[in-house]
């Protein structure tokens, strides 16, 4: 057998091989994005749940100062009431209405940050509802990605067992080429020889669909590890096609 024929059989293992990770590795995609979305969520609530805590505290401490300003207000009135002088008076009702516009303007500011508050714990609930829903998606992700790593385990060892059984008859050095030619075009790393004309010996490769000089095809018949001089591909004959380029070649 050829070294391009022992490579094919390579190939089509790697290809069930390939497919069967491809399974796998969509599931875990769906898991990964899962596991980012709910990573963005958490950290948007934390974030919410901070700026919620600090606004609260905010309230809290304007709603005391006011409570002071309420009280000083009440203890001049009172003092007002007491006045003696018309001019104790007035001094009085000054300080009264420099305490109610200080007033005015912590209401101002505690009703901002009351509406702030009301718009946080709206997000807030949002989230915890997107949180419990992702949560959801994260689980049958997690399933969905051992159920599929479970389907495909077995069959996926006897691949490697095969894989590992042909790579051994094959030279080293042709090895490394495809080995290479497989991590950079995948289930391009291979492609048939096809016959366009057979009387003008007119043929393309199958990876990028163009032709071929007859010296490639001939390289192929030979047995030789043959590259696609369009995009570096190995070749390969199908038992048709090497049939009909033997005999082809045979009547020239």
């Amino acid at each position: 057998m050829d070294v391009t024929r022992k490579l094919l059989k390579v190939f089509r293992v790697d290809q069930q091989i390939r497919g069967l990770q491809g399974r796998l590795r969509s599931a875990e995609r769906f898991l990964k994005e899962q596991v980012k979305q709910l990573s963005e969520i958490e950290s948007t609530r934390t974030s919410v749940q901070g700026q919620l805590r600090q606004l609260r505290a905010s309230v809290a401490n304007l709603e005391g100062e006011t409570q002071q300003i309420d009280a000083h207000i009440a203890e001049l009135r009172e003092r007002m009431n007491q006045a003696k002088t018309n001019k104790e008076y007035k001094a009085l009702l000054t300080e009264v209405n420099t305490f109610k516009e200080r007033r005015g303007s912590l209401d101002d500011n505690e009703l901002g940050h009351l509406e702030k508050v009301e718009k946080l714990e709206t997000q807030l609930v949002e989230l915890e509802v997107a949180h419990a829903e992702r949560l959801k998606l994260r689980e049958v992700a997690q399933q969905d990605r051992q159920k599929r790593e479970d389907e495909i385990r077995d069959r996926l060892e006897d691949l490697k067992r095969q894989r590992a059984e042909l790579v051994a008859d094959v030279p080293a050095d042709v090895l490394q080429v495809y080995e290479r030619l497989l991590a950079e075009r995948g289930d391009d790393a291979m492609a048939p020889l096809e016959v366009v004309d057979r009387k003008r010996h007119e043929y393309i490769c199958g990876s990028s669909m163009m032709s071929v000089p007859m010296e490639t095809a001939m390289s192929l018949l030979s047995g030789k590890l043959t590259l696609s001089p369009n995009d570096g591909c190995i070749l390969y004959l199908t038992e048709e096609t090497a049939e009909a380029l033997a005999g082809s070649i045979g009547k020239k």
